[in-house]
């Protein structure tokens, strides 16, 4: 009598999990054939003119590569104009693309949209829950609390330790020149030689610059964000740096497509962890620890000089930070878990970013020898006793960093560069629900119908919209014909289409993006760029050392021609101004 009810049992087991099965694999088809067949049908966007493909052709290098993006993007607006739509996954994916400042400031400024849920957690996942991982009332909420940090009072405190770092990258610069045996690039093979002939007799040294403008950021916002010492421009071994290190270059790979199956089946990175997962664990582990303690004896001896009513002396970010928490409604106070986040995404942004900016700087100064000779003559007018920030006092420091923040062609150049080398190519915005956008340029549908300016386009909940920060930066409408030129002088005498009121950028550019996701370090990053610049300029000259081309991670970031396998670099030739 056994074996038949344990038979029955098995039997209606079996069938159980095989009705669970046809019912996932129907709900699945359903699913599949609603994506590709029929919301394709109902999607406003489907009526857009735009490029054409195969069913599962997208569009993301052209979008993205900046290798063929520039030229793209020309094309797209020149046969489709401003506003248009491109393939996502598949010709099923129909995604916004728009140069039309109108259609990027509502979408911008709107509640609406809001970053995709897809980027917000690969951003948490390695660097916790941070300010660009979060939207709406929460994100407004952190804005608030940071505001302070960012203040211009704030930043002018932290320039002694600008300074400070310039001046000891300065100086490895200095013995590099003296000693090229000791570039730090000699681990990988030499660079090929340019297209183009420097000077035969020139260089003291090859450097990589992207790597000590990195290791140098580091530093830096390790004082001014956490007040934390990682020694990166003496020597790289410090443990919570390298844990930092691991982390970022893990984000500079991309998620790969084990990552993006991750996003939606979490379950498999606990199941089945890889090498990246256990780098991440293991170098979240070393934060963590490190970071919490940071936290606690900040916050216990804020809240002594508080009990105190002594003035509060620290500036970094963190105690800034801790106090504007500490000061908030109890509902609205951030955790421990989410200060460090901040700091870690602050660290991210903050370091590799102007780094970035730097070194693509000093690049295009290599290549243009005019304009490099004319910021070195500029930055010889600074006094000449306020060559070692050491010797000064404090308020000298703050007065040696207003001058130098107010010299014209040093601004010039340096946002000339973020507008050719903006570190983020580009960002993305999901429709949270149904919309209607408004456009100050006419688009002409698939069928011939015109939708005027003033008038606006529907936009269904869902939808994604790409930010195109490259391609405003390189718009020759806004720019002009020579919009893919180094031309710091553009500066001193902007086109209209740049000072319009429908431009909203910051400082005239989409690099720092605008509206409430706008960054909010970016005073902080130009002034510590051109402080670094008007330290190492007035002595050194450089000259190209290779063909360098641009490649997309997060950031945008440089790669040696036909070197791709070793990742970042960006080698100069440099030599010491004899005075």
């Amino acid at each position: 009598m056994l074996i038949p009810v344990v038979s029955t049992l098995a039997f209606n087991l079996l069938k159980a999990c095989s009705v669970v099965l046809l019912i996932f694999v129907a709900r699945g088809l359903v699913w599949l054939i609603n994506m590709t067949i029929v919301a394709p049908m109902f999607d406003p966007l489907k009526n857009m003119q735009g490029p054409d493909g195969s069913p599962l052709q997208n569009h993301f290098r052209e979008v993205m590569d900046p290798s063929v993006s520039p030229d793209t993007h020309e094309n797209w607006v020149k046969s489709f104009g401003k506003t248009f739509r491109f393939h996502g996954f598949g010709r099923h994916d129909f995604r916004l693309f728009s140069v039309d400042f109108c259609v990027l400031s509502h979408i911008l400024n709107s509640p609406i949209y809001e970053k995709p849920w897809q980027t917000r957690t690969l951003l948490s996942n390695l660097f916790g829950h941070g300010i660009f991982a979060m939207e709406g009332t929460e994100h407004k909420t952190l804005r608030s609390l940071i505001a302070p940090a960012f203040s211009t009072q704030s930043i002018k405190a932290m320039t002694p330790i600008f300074f400070q770092k310039a001046e000891e990258l300065r100086d490895k610069w200095e013995n590099l020149a003296s000693s090229p045996t000791l570039a730090d690039d000699a681990k990988f093979p030499p660079p090929p030689a340019p297209p183009y002939s420097p000077s035969p007799s020139f260089a003291e040294a090859m450097i990589d610059v992207a790597h000590w403008f990195s290791r140098a950021t580091f530093d830096v916002m390790g004082l001014t964000g956490f007040d934390y010492h990682f020694h990166a421009l003496q020597c790289e071994s410090e443990e919570v740096y390298l844990a930092y290190r691991n982390m970022f270059r893990l984000a500079d790979k991309g998620p790969g497509l084990r990552g993006l199956v991750q996003l939606y089946f979490p379950i498999i990175e606990k199941i089945f962890p890889n090498e990246a997962t256990r780098i991440t664990n293991e170098s979240q582990r070393v934060i963590n620890e490190a970071g919490q303690q940071l936290i606690q004896s900040k916050k216990s001896a804020i809240l002594a000089e508080k009990a105190s009513a002594s003035e509060i002396k620290e500036k970094d970010i963190l105690s800034l930070l801790i106090k504007s928490n500490l000061s908030a409604d109890i509902s609205g106070r951030l955790s421990d878990a989410d200060l460090l986040a901040q700091l870690s995404t602050f660290l991210f942004a903050g370091s590799d970013s102007t780094a970035l900016t730097m070194s693509w700087c000093i690049h295009l100064l290599s290549l243009h020898p005019n304009v490099q000779g004319r910021l070195r003559n500029e930055l010889g007018s600074l006094s000449p006793c306020a060559s070692n920030s050491a010797s000064m006092s404090g308020y000298s420091v703050q007065s040696h960093a207003e001058a130098i923040d107010g010299l014209p062609f040093l601004d010039a150049v340096v946002r000339e560069t973020l507008r050719l080398c903006p570190p983020v190519h580009g960002t993305m915005r999901v429709a949270t629900r149904d919309d209607n956008v408004p456009i100050s340029a006419p688009i002409v549908l698939r069928n011939g119908t015109i939708i005027q300016a003033g008038e606006t386009i529907p936009l269904r909940k869902g939808s994604y919209v790409h930010i195109p920060i490259e391609a405003l930066n390189f718009s020759t409408d806004i720019w002009g014909d020579d919009a893919r030129i180094f031309n710091p002088d553009r500066w001193f005498s902007l086109p209209h289409t740049t000072r319009a009121p429908s431009n909203p950028g910051i400082a005239n550019l989409m690099t720092f993006s605008f509206g409430p996701h706008a960054c909010p370090g970016w005073k902080f990053s130009m002034l510590q760029t051109k402080i670094f610049l008007a330290t190492l300029v007035p002595h050194f000259v450089f000259e190209p050392a290779t063909d360098i081309q641009k490649f997309n991670a997060i950031l945008t970031r440089p790669y040696v021609y036909d070197q791709f396998e070793f990742g970042t670099r960006l080698p100069v030739k440099i030599g010491r101004v004899h005075l």
